[in-house]
């Protein structure tokens, strides 16, 4: 079999160009007040789990409506054909909705695990997935700390889905659909910084309603998806234990570290890999 060199060093090159840009990326992250990302603010002291969210996202990305309704001491998790799900939970301040999907995390660890940046941070804030970037890896499901992207394992031509926070309605100037379609006004849409100063003015004005804690605002550095309670998050089932800092931060000391080789060793064989791909044809054709 012979390798198309041309094609190998090709992709060998913009596989090392995109594990450099990512290293830098990490080693000097932009300053959030240089950005102004959108983010969705939920407020889960007014979602009544009516699932107009869900099946507004599964309408406007072309998936099954659900099929199960939320209910108390049962997880539903999203999955290849759900975006986003609804759970309740029995607290200490009675029955409390909430929504999951993608955070949105402003520094990703799906983006700094991913080998040919497929999985993207928009400059509008919104995390995406890019399929014709994609080797397969699913490097972003074992880095995601919220356990978000999913894999369609039975299809023939298998995708990573989550929650991309509408990012083509964004770009038209609409709403996220769950957003528009929320009549309780459990989520508002805007700039990540506003929502955060509209979450802190419902805490101080309603402290008896909310925890003082807006979850999102500092957890894995800071979230594009940021929520509001009436009760710890621990009731909730949220991971509270997830680090403060950026998970792309905890590698930057790495980067520099190891030898360059061990760095460039996957782009070393997604080259090999890309390479006989494109040479399979011709080998088949001279056969």
């Amino acid at each position: 079999m012979r390798i198309d060199r041309r094609n190998f060093f090709r992709v060998i090159g913009v596989t090392g160009a995109a594990l450099t840009i990512g290293k830098d990326t990490i080693a000097t992250p932009k300053n959030e007040n240089e950005i102004e990302f959108n983010g969705i603010l939920y407020d889960s002291t007014r979602c009544v789990g009516c699932q107009t969210c869900e099946y507004s996202c599964a309408e406007a990305n072309h998936l099954p409506e659900p099929v199960d309704a939320p209910e108390i001491g049962v997880l539903r998790k999203t999955d290849e054909s759900r975006r986003t799900v609804i759970n309740g939970y029995n607290t200490s301040k009675g029955e409390v909705y909430v929504k999951r999907q993608c955070m949105h995390c402003n520094m990703p660890a799906c983006t700094a695990a991913c080998l040919t940046q497929a999985m993207h941070k928009t400059k509008e804030g919104p995390v995406i997935w890019r399929e014709e970037k994609c080797m397969g890896c699913r490097y972003c499901m074992v880095s995601c700390p919220f356990d978000v992207p999913k894999f369609e394992y039975h299809s023939p031509n298998p995708k990573i889905t989550k929650c991309d926070m509408c990012y083509d309605r964004q770009l038209e100037g609409k709403l996220p659909a769950c957003v528009e379609k929320c009549e309780a006004e459990a989520l508002v849409f805007g700039k990540r910084r506003d929502l955060i100063k509209e979450a802190r003015r419902r805490i101080h004005e309603n402290p008896d309603l909310y925890v003082d804690h807006i979850y999102g605002e500092e957890e894995a550095g800071g979230t594009g998806f940021l929520y509001l309670s009436p009760v710890p998050f621990e009731e909730l089932g949220f991971n509270t234990k997830v680090q403060k800092i950026s998970y792309p931060e905890l590698s930057k000391g790495f980067l520099y570290s190891v030898p360059t080789v061990f760095v460039l060793w996957p782009a070393l064989l997604l080259g090999i890999q890309e390479a006989t791909k494109n040479n399979k044809p011709k080998i088949e054709e001279n056969e």
